[in-house]
């Protein structure tokens, strides 16, 4: 089964290389557009490229930064303005202004974007969050939901807490541990 799946990934990583070297070189764009799709479903990303929107699945070998990202990213370190899907990298997922979906890897962040969905990983930032957030260390600034960690922070929060330190810096009990609660309403930004 390993094998397949292996043989099934350097077939879709091949088939993706030799797409974007066929494919027709993209026409001019307009002054005021800044936003390009994809050529193809799969998207083998090396490095940065900043106003590619990719619709299916971008592989992230070593790094790829792009303009959005609908569907599947994978490989070792994946950043992106705007994301809906499945983000799994090992190293970092990053999700700069809006982030739906699940993020899984070492380090999660959507540190200066609104989260929904699920953050899991060793380490888990977020400024505004809907969902859940499980790992070892999981900071937020407004969270709806549930944080499960050894070392859980959120400045406001309507939710729970569970893990050995938690800490919700606007309620009136600020730390308890393994439990703590919040009934803060969600702010509004």
């Amino acid at each position: 089964m390993k094998k397949t799946l292996m043989a099934l990934c350097a077939v879709l990583a091949c088939a993706a290389v030799f797409a974007q070297e066929a494919a027709p070189a993209p026409a001019p764009a307009a002054a005021n557009a800044s936003d390009t799709k994809a050529p193809w479903p799969v998207w083998l990303a090396f490095n940065s490229v900043d106003d590619i929107d990719v619709v299916g699945l971008r592989l992230t070998l070593p790094y790829g930064e792009c303009e959005s990202v609908t569907g599947f990213d994978l490989g070792v370190y994946g950043r992106c303005r705007y994301f809906e899907g499945l983000q799994a990298n090992i190293l970092r997922n990053e999700a700069l202004d809006v982030m739906a979906g699940i993020q899984a890897g070492i380090y999660n962040t959507a540190g200066r974007a609104d989260l929904t969905g699920l953050q899991v990983g060793l380490w888990n930032e977020v400024r505004s969050m809907r969902g859940v957030q499980v790992g070892i260390i999981n900071v937020a600034d407004s969270v709806q939901g549930f944080q499960v960690g050894l070392i859980n922070r959120a400045e406001s929060m309507y939710g729970f807490q569970v893990g050995g330190v938690n800490v919700i810096r606007e309620s009136e009990i600020a730390f308890f541990p393994i439990v703590n609660i919040g009934f803060d309403l969600f702010p509004q930004y």
